[in-house]
């Protein structure tokens, strides 16, 4: 996630909560921490949490318990992304010109108070979170929302827009009760005030409930007695907030179930009666080379960029980060539709990055190389990864100058476009390729970049076809073709996806990793 309004938030957040999992047997005791007795889950994690009102949830802990309380129209299938599945729809249908989404109401489906869940209920809710400009509006820009009569809705967006059946399984659109919610000061516009009674009641029909709600310290969610679905396993779910070194203390002591943010070092050597999954987030890595010569003579060489491109080693970064991790054959996450093959990505070639630089005519060429400091993603630092890069680009003939900054001095000049070279990530807002189109020229990476759009025609063309492009096959293919297009000729080096580490109590089942809400607390068993 790093577009628009909410890239501070996650650039900032780094590796907070990006997993979690979960067992039985253990119930919080007064003091937060875990006892005997009942079916409670106790999740440790690093949070980044602002609110329970679905409506204004953006932050990796909040989709979490969003996930949890409210249901969305669409959803996922475990952790396969590629494919969105009826939820509260029963049944969806995009029309042949991408800009009608039709879907039909299941039947039966109540709110957490018994009342049943209404076409009304999906306009009003919809509707509220595209008005209220709050951080998860720009999921809904320039989408009606409309019934057509009592269970059928219709989104309509002005121009193609394929990636809407992967964005509204975002627990950030998920359900309200709008009758209750109107009650409690919800509108569909900037004067809503139902946040404050949303931190701690549900209006929604998850399969469980917020008991109690505190951003700082802990949240507790209740199994819904009136879900209409499978009930969740687990009677209780606490989520704490816990440093890392204490969550990996509290799993392998039994305090936990579940510890969603050790890096790859603390996951090491763990006791074999615990479960370590570890896998590749879908955070892309990468290095940026900036195209504007007001910011560097040497970066906007195409010769220097491909020098760069082909002298990293991307095999040595992927030790540095450690199992679980993978390389970047492209910006866009394995996980995701349009996803280039392992085969397509970039191989160290020295001497091939020596002849590029040779052809560019530059001369022992110096750059700086700016990334936040104190920022680590998926408990990964970027300090490493820089001196690791810096080191590398020495053998081909390219000094690198290190310069560290705290996150928000590097993200003011990552924003603004001013550095030369930059080393950042970008995880997905929502699991969809055209989110990657925002690194082509004039767009929101491009311009961080320094890459103007009128720059590269045949890459901004090729991404114009991919943004109305319908048809799963159809998509893949010019997904395929952009990042081929970017890998050749845009300032972009795609480095690595680090791991993502979840620690488990051996009881726990069903954990799957997902990179929009990390984990699905009520798709968790006990065994």
């Amino acid at each position: 996630m790093a577009t628009r309004s909410q890239t501070a938030a996650v650039l900032l957040a780094g590796a907070l909560a990006l997993a979690a999992c979960g067992s039985g047997g253990s119930k919080p005791s007064a003091s937060g921490g875990a006892a005997t007795g009942g079916k409670t889950l106790v999740i440790d994690t690093s949070f980044d949490l602002k609110t329970g009102d679905p409506g204004r949830t953006y932050e990796p802990t909040g989709l979490i318990i969003g996930k949890a309380a409210y249901e969305t129209l669409l959803t996922f299938d475990g952790a396969d992304v590629t494919k969105p599945v009826p939820a509260l729809a029963e049944s969806y249908e995009l029309a042949e010109d991408g800009k009608t989404l039709t879907l039909k109401l299941k039947q039966g489906a109540v709110f957490a108070d018994g009342s049943p869940i209404t076409a009304d209920d999906v306009v009003f809710s919809l509707t509220r979170v595209r008005d209220m400009k709050g951080t998860p509006s720009f999921l809904l820009d320039g989408v009606d929302v409309a019934k057509d009569g009592d269970s059928t809705i219709k989104l309509t967006s002005k121009t193609a827009n394929p990636a809407l059946p992967y964005i509204l399984p975002n627990p950030a659109l998920g359900i309200i009760n709008s009758k209750a919610a109107k009650e409690h000061g919800a509108t569909t516009d900037a004067q809503d005030k139902a946040e404050q009674y949303l931190n701690s009641a549900s209006l929604g029909s998850g399969p469980y409930m917020i008991e109690s709600f505190n951003v700082s310290s802990q949240v507790v969610l209740k199994a819904n007695p009136k879900y209409y679905g499978t009930k969740p396993a687990y009677d209780k779910v606490v989520i704490r907030n816990v440093e890392a070194a204490t969550q990996k203390l509290n799993v392998q002591r039994g305090d936990s179930q579940i510890a969603l943010n050790l890096s790859g070092d603390q996951v090491t050597g763990m006791p074999g009666t615990l479960q370590v999954k570890k896998t590749a987030s879908a955070n892309v890595i990468f290095l940026l080379a900036n195209q504007d010569s007001a910011v560097s003579k040497t970066t906007t060489n195409a010769k220097f960029v491909e020098a760069v491109r082909k002298g990293v080693d991307y095999a040595g970064l992927l030790e540095l980060a450690g199992e679980g991790s993978a390389q970047a054959p492209g910006v866009i996450p394995s996980q995701l539709l349009g996803a280039l093959p392992p085969e397509a990505a970039t191989k160290r070639d020295v001497e091939g990055a020596k002849a590029a630089l040779a052809a560019s005519g530059l001369s022992n060429p110096s750059v700086k190389l700016e990334y936040p400091s104190e920022l680590t993603v998926n408990g990964l630092s970027f300090q490493p990864l820089a001196e690791r890069i810096q080191a590398n680009l020495k053998e081909v003939g390219i000094t690198v100058e290190l310069a560290p900054a705290p996150v928000t001095t590097a993200l003011d000049n990552y924003r603004k476009g001013k550095e030369e070279m930059g080393l950042w990530y970008w995880g997905p807002d929502y699991p969809d390729p055209s989110d990657y189109l925002a690194f082509l020229p004039g767009k929101t990476v491009g311009l961080r970049a320094g890459w103007k759009a009128g720059t590269a025609k045949d890459i901004e063309a090729a991404g114009e076809k991919a943004a109305s492009t319908i048809g799963d096959e159809a998509r893949k293919t010019v997904y395929h073709d952009v990042q081929n297009k970017l890998n050749a000729g845009g300032p972009f080096v795609p480095l690595i996806q680090p791991s993502q580490n979840i620690v488990t109590a051996a009881s726990v089942t069903g954990l799957e990793y997902h990179p929009v809400w990390t984990v699905d607390v009520a798709d968790l068993g006990v065994k």
